[in-house]
């Protein structure tokens, strides 16, 4: 009977890790739903109904409107919000405030099948909320393009590129107050400085850097590809796609590895 459980954990142990992640959100799930469903339809409706009143003429390539320039940013940016929370207190509440990731640890279950498994618990819920993003762009007319569909994987990849947060929160040990900081000096700014609200030219060159940097402002110009692109070179494209695979599975590796030795110890 061991042998079979061993066994069945070596090849599934990852999706276990995810259905306890999964069953736990039970307990908030009211605060998900809320957000899910409300951040959406207030954030398009300020930047479509409010915000665009005072943006006189097409900002986009062939008549973009407002609406359907930010749109796509406006995605990512949520998915990115979800991938941000997990990988900062979802990683340091399993190693630290609640260590599940230890008492997995000592079942068959390896260091990297639970992170896997974190990996794919965060994957779902990031789907959850950028597909129900895509329904109310949708309803707003903010996808001109048949092909806006593929913002879904897009906004997905765009908040795996954060994985290197998880990184960083597998390595503490106290709690003093890291997660305000990094919240404040690097997500927030961020979303500010990725050409999500208002093109990246806008700024001063010497600013533009951080967004050509940010994984948020390549996941925000692939899905502007997708809602009503191309309006810009494949070779640019190609490197949008890269430099988020990059950091997506680099943060992964990384976090792994840190995870391993920490609880190996």
């Amino acid at each position: 009977m061991t042998s079979v459980i061993t066994t069945r954990t070596r090849r599934w142990g990852a999706w276990y890790v995810a259905e306890h992640r999964l069953r736990t959100m039970r307990t908030y799930a009211g605060t998900i739903v809320a957000t899910t469903l409300g951040t959406p339809i207030l954030y398009l409706f300020a930047f479509g109904v409010g915000l665009a009143t005072l943006v006189t003429g097409n900002v986009g390539p062939g008549g973009t409107s407002y609406l359907q320039f930010v749109a796509p940013a406006l995605l990512a940016t949520a998915a990115v919000t979800v991938g941000a929370e997990e990988y900062l207190l979802g990683i340091l509440m399993g190693f630290k405030w609640n260590p599940i990731f230890t008492g997995m640890n000592s079942t068959p279950l390896t260091a990297r099948q639970i992170i896997d498994g974190t990996a794919i618990f965060i994957i779902i819920r990031m789907a959850i909320v950028v597909v129900v993003y895509y329904v109310v762009m949708l309803a707003f007319g903010a996808v001109p393009s048949p092909w806006g569909l593929t913002m879904i994987p897009i906004g997905i990849l765009t908040g795996l590129a954060f994985s290197p947060l998880a990184a960083f929160s597998a390595t503490i040990y106290e709690d003093k107050g890291q997660f305000p900081v990094m919240q404040r000096v690097v997500v927030l700014p961020l979303t500010l400085f990725s050409g999500t609200v208002f093109p990246l030219t806008q700024l001063p060159i010497y600013l533009q850097w951080i967004g050509w940097l940010s994984p948020l402002w390549h996941g925000s110009e692939l899905g502007r590809q997708a809602s009503y692109g191309p309006t810009e070179p494949l070779w640019l494209t190609i490197v949008h796609v890269v430099y988020l695979l990059v950091f997506a599975l680099g943060g992964w590796a990384l976090t792994v590895h840190i995870a391993t030795k920490r609880l190996n110890k």
